[in-house]
């Protein structure tokens, strides 16, 4: 009797021991699960926004909060003066029509510069918007590498184009080029001049930080290197792809 009541704790532990072991492939499963739900919930939003406009991006509902109000206006690329278009394709990633969500000659000048320039094509700024947070950390930049190709896959140039017009901060609590032309100008996105296109799109880096209504001597300058752009890229086939 001694001998079986010595037993005893032995089988409870050996009991305790057996159903701790399969908690760590239940965890696995969960992750696995998790992540592929992860992909599939991300792949559906792409497809989803591939024809329907996103309702609301991080930035702007961040902005939204600190400031109590933003200023948006979504208008379909047709009801954007082209000019605009252009202007902005010039400023931010001339060669927009030739690659495939990443342009490799502006990432080799840029590490040739030290990094001290900006690589980011207008489909990583789009994924960075609709899909990311702001910031500079790896972890936002692997996965924006990781989402830009398949957006490139799922989305026309023209829809990439649109949705940038119109989620890119423009000003303080200001998005889309439709509003901005409105605050701005007091006109609508397709009524905007070469002029006012250009120096919206000059702001465009830094959007809080320089002015449309008043534009510094390096605002100008930028403006009116990006109307000469506007005019390479129409001239050259680089803004066929979304241009009709």
């Amino acid at each position: 009797m001694a001998r079986q009541a010595a037993r005893k704790p032995s089988r409870k532990k050996g009991k305790a021991s057996k159903t701790r072991k399969p908690l760590i492939p239940r965890v696995r499963r969960w992750v696995t699960r998790a992540a592929l739900g992860a992909v599939v919930l991300l792949l559906g939003l792409i497809l989803l926004y591939s024809v329907v406009n996103p309702p609301v991006t991080h930035t702007i509902w961040s902005e939204w909060r600190r400031l109590g109000k933003v200023e948006r206006d979504w208008v379909p690329i047709e009801q954007i003066a082209p000019i605009m278009a252009r202007s902005a394709v010039a400023a931010e990633d001339a060669n927009f029509c030739l690659h495939w969500g990443f342009d490799v000659e502006a990432i080799r000048d840029a590490l040739e510069d030290g990094g001290s320039r900006g690589a980011s094509t207008i489909t990583q700024q789009v994924v960075k918007n609709v899909f990311l947070w702001q910031g500079r950390s790896w972890v936002r930049k692997a996965f924006e590498t990781s989402i830009t190709p398949v957006v490139e896959i799922f989305w026309s140039k023209q829809r990439i184009l649109e949705v940038y017009l119109n989620v890119a901060e423009t000003g303080q609590g200001v998005f889309g080029v439709e509003a901005a032309a409105h605050r701005y100008y007091g006109v609508s996105a397709d009524q905007m001049s070469p002029v006012q296109a250009a120096r919206l799109a000059a702001i465009l880096p830094s959007p809080r930080n320089r002015s449309v209504t008043d534009p510094s001597v390096r605002t100008r300058r930028r403006a009116a290197a990006i109307l000469d752009g506007a005019a390479t890229i129409r001239a050259d086939g680089r803004a066929d792809c979304f241009e009709d």
